[in-house]
């Protein structure tokens, strides 16, 4: 049952009610924080990009696996903020703050893979189309 001021309380007892609830995590991801916008800006860029030179499939394996790692490190940053955020109730502690940055240096490293993936898959195809 429902609290009386409509907000849940209990588990999901659907498999739609619990993905609402999932869609409602990711569409407020992307409305509140600017660096998953250009998370998914660079990875439009990144499925284009492989649309246009033709990759194989092999390639959209990794191409999609950086794509989807950025995204889950963007998640995983904004969970570890957001908890630590209500833990502290937005006052500075140390423990917080290290929280906090070693959720944002897990996204730079994922950031890394795809940026070193991207030139893996993408480099040789366009140094061939620079040269030719």
């Amino acid at each position: 049952m429902a609290s009386p001021d409509k907000h849940q309380t209990e588990k999901n007892h659907h498999f739609i009610q619990a993905f609402h609830h999932a869609m409602d995590g990711i569409i407020g991801t992307i409305h509140n924080e600017p660096n998953m916008r250009y998370h998914l800006i660079f990875a439009l860029a990144a499925l284009l990009c492989g649309l246009i030179l033709q990759i194989t499939r092999m390639d959209w394996l990794w191409i999609t696996l950086a794509i989807f790692t950025v995204i889950l490190a963007e998640f995983a940053n904004t969970i570890a903020e957001s908890l630590s955020d209500l833990i502290t109730h937005g006052q500075y502690d140390p423990l917080a703050k290290q929280v906090k940055d070693v959720a944002a240096g897990a996204v730079v490293v994922a950031a890394l893979f795809a940026v070193i993936t991207g030139l893996l898959v993408f480099g040789p195809r366009i140094w061939s189309l620079i040269l030719n």
